[in-house]
């Protein structure tokens, strides 16, 4: 019988992976499915999809940055536990916005998360205690890789000339 946590500790970023079944994700970090509506779907540039999906996501000391991409669906992201998560966001005139989600409001760290579809976001582990951070995804429509596009530095660089300093440590080639 397994016993209960009663030490308080903060679990380890790979005890975290085991418990929660995550694989490596192509944007970087951890994941899994958790959700998908199974009775409703609605038809998006002549596809079906879900309603809604989620996922679990998780960055680590080891994989600390969550690639930019942008995705067609609007994705509502909530904070779970371990280190702040800090978000990169551009938007399509060029506006950079950066929030950090953790558990400390009254550092103006953010639980909930909205990013609307078509705009471009990188994620990044701060410094912290844990050496992870985690966090949960819903989105809707639901995911689809055929409504993902991974940023690639030269293309965004020459997008968002103002933010290359940042395309170039948050894309990928």
């Amino acid at each position: 019988m397994a016993q209960n946590r009663r030490d308080n500790q903060t679990p380890k970023a790979q005890d975290v992976v085991a418990a929660l079944d995550l694989q490596p994700h192509m944007e970087g970090g951890f994941y899994r499915r958790t959700f998908q509506t199974d009775h409703s779907t609605v038809e998006t540039a002549g596809r079906h999809r879900y309603l809604m999906s989620s996922i679990y996501y998780l960055l680590t000391r080891d994989s600390p940055i969550g690639y930019f991409h942008l995705n067609r669906s609007d994705i509502v992201h909530y904070y779970h536990l371990g280190d702040a998560i800090q978000y990169s966001l551009i938007y399509p005139d060029g506006t950079l916005k950066t929030v950090v989600m953790g558990n400390d409001m009254l550092a103006g760290e953010c639980l909930q998360l909205h990013v609307p579809g078509g705009i471009w976001k990188a994620s990044q582990l701060l410094d912290g205690f844990a050496g992870y951070g985690l966090i949960s995804e819903a989105v809707s429509p639901g995911f689809d890789y055929a409504d993902m596009e991974m940023g690639n530095r030269r293309k965004l660089g020459e997008r968002f000339p103002e933010h290359s300093v940042l395309i170039e440590t948050l894309a990928r080639e």
